[in-house]
Parts: C-alpha cells; structure tokens; sequence
C-alpha cells in the first residue's frame, strides 16, 4: 500500500541526471510511471536504474504522472514547455519540475497559465549516470526556486531524494549556475590541461602525481578560501611567471594553444585577487601584468 503523498512521477528524460532522480524518488516510495528514452544509451541506463518502468512517448508520461520531471538539456527545455501547452498537455495541479541550472520557473510560465504547479530543482552534482551516483545524492544540495507558497514541496521532495535544498532566487538563477559551471566544468579543463603538459615531458601517470596535490589545494581552499592560495603568482615571482609563459608558448605551438590563454588569464585573475589580499605590492603587480600579457602577432 502506497504511503498517504506519494506521487505518480514522470520522467522526461533518462540522461544521467533524470534516471538517477527518477530512482532516487523511487527510493523514496514515489511510483515512476513512465520515462521516455530515446537513444540506446538512455534506454539502456532507464533499464538499468529505473527496472520495470515502461519507456513511453512524452504526451503519454505528462497525462499519467501527478510529478513531471523534466531532466533536459537548458537549450531545449523552452521549446519542450511551450510544445507541450501547445497539445494542451499540462494539468491544473500537477507539479512540474526541472532540473535545469540557468533557468528557475519563469520558463515554466506555459506550465502556470494551465493551472500546473513549476519547480525547479538543479542538483549541484555531476553524475555519471550509474547507481553510484544515488551515493553521491547523500553529500550533494540542490538549488531550489519555486513560488514562496509551493517552495515546502519543492524543498521537500529534495530532503526526500536524500540530498539538501538551498533557495536561489528567480533573478540569480543565471549567476548560479555560472558558478556551478566555472568551478566544476573549467577545473576538469585544467586538470586535463595539466595532465598533457606532465605526460608531455615524459610522466608516465600523471594523475598519480596531480592526484594528492589537487585533492589537498581542493580541500584546503575549501576550507580556507584565498588564504589557502600559494605559488609563483602570489608570492610575486615575475621571473618564474615569465618562464612559465615562455615555455606554454613554446608548448603550445603547434597546438590548438589553448593551455597558454587559460594559464595567462587564470594567472591574470589570480594575481588581481592576490593583491586585493594585499599579498603583492605594486611593483609585483605590475610586472605580473606585464609578464602575463599575450604575445603580439
């Protein structure tokens, strides 16, 4: 016998990210009554974490479910809303909510006019799209915008899949995800970008030297925000930073060359942030700056 609030839950979209919330909810005792999976591998995933659950078409998912979980690309969210309002699909009070990071419920505004309930629920973790990833649910928070009247149920089915929500507001949704997206997606860019140079000059595993110092930095500027930054760049190294630009330049011809402009505007940005910590002096800022500007065609 089903719990008193357990809901029939649509999933739109068996991704990585929509079958793992798809099970998660399902963990929680919610009944997924349908997914739509397109390609082999979304099927294949949906097999795998959501079992017994029938692959149906979109239109057939929103007039079953009580929940529609919308787990889409950002691009193709607006257009999958407004097609949908165009079938007279939506259903006063149903809840409706997406996963997406850019956008909080103003994209939902077809799901509104129908009488439907719009939530947005981004969870601030990557997922691979395995059954690992539920783990991961426990240590992860959700960034949750919802109308002040329905932000309990929005709230409510996150702490349900395990995980934290913290209110974003509608206005700061962009800004929010831009952080997520800079801090996540650009550090995967770095660490590849370093891996290349050490296997470069002959490191056979580089992750196995990168492993330990990253994780440590990782931890100790969480920990300790910009007091935990060190390296050529705050201690005012002119002579090392222009070596090191000298040589990416040299590394990079050839190349695609895009270790060269990350390194001169991360260092750029890290030496402004230096000396508003008040680590450089004026003469160390301006020879940073100078050492750090790109090379003339």
């Amino acid at each position: 016998m089903a719990k008193p609030g357990r809901l029939g839950v649509g999933i739109i979209g068996a991704g990585k990210v929509g079958a793992v919330l798809g099970a998660a909810l399902r963990s929680a005792e919610h009944a997924v009554v349908g997914v739509s999976a397109v390609s082999e591998a979304s099927r294949e995933r949906a097999g795998t974490l959501l079992p017994g659950v029938p692959v149906l078409e979109v239109q057939e998912i929103v007039e079953r479910a009580e929940l529609v979980l919308l787990a889409v690309p950002d691009d193709a969210l607006p257009g999958l809303v407004d097609g949908l309002a165009k079938l007279g699909a939506w259903q006063p009070g149903q809840l409706v909510a997406h996963t997406s990071g850019r956008f909080g419920v103003g994209v939902l505004r077809p799901v509104r006019a129908a009488g439907a309930v719009p939530l947005a629920l981004h969870p601030a973790m990557t997922f691979t799209g395995m059954s690992l990833d539920l783990t991961r649910l426990l240590d992860c928070t959700f960034g949750v915008t919802a109308d002040a009247a329905m932000l309990p149920i929005a709230q409510a089915l996150v702490v349900e899949m395990g995980a934290e929500p913290v209110v974003i507001a509608e206005a700061d949704r962009t800004l929010y995800h831009a952080a997520l997206a800079h801090g996540s997606n650009h550090l995967v860019t770095l660490v590849a970008q370093a891996s290349q140079l050490l296997s470069d000059v002959g490191v056979d595993m580089p992750e196995r030297m990168l492993g330990p110092l990253l994780r440590a930095t990782l931890e100790n500027a969480l920990a300790s925000g910009e007091s935990a930054l060190t390296g050529p760049v705050a201690r005012g190294d002119v002579g090392t930073v222009r070596a090191h630009a000298e040589a990416l330049r040299e590394f990079d011809a050839g190349r695609q060359g895009d270790v060269l402009a990350a390194y001169l505007a991360m260092a750029r940005a890290t030496a402004l942030r230096a000396e508003g910590r008040g680590l450089l002096k004026p003469d160390q800022l301006g020879g940073l700056r100078k050492a750090l500007e790109p090379e003339e065609d």
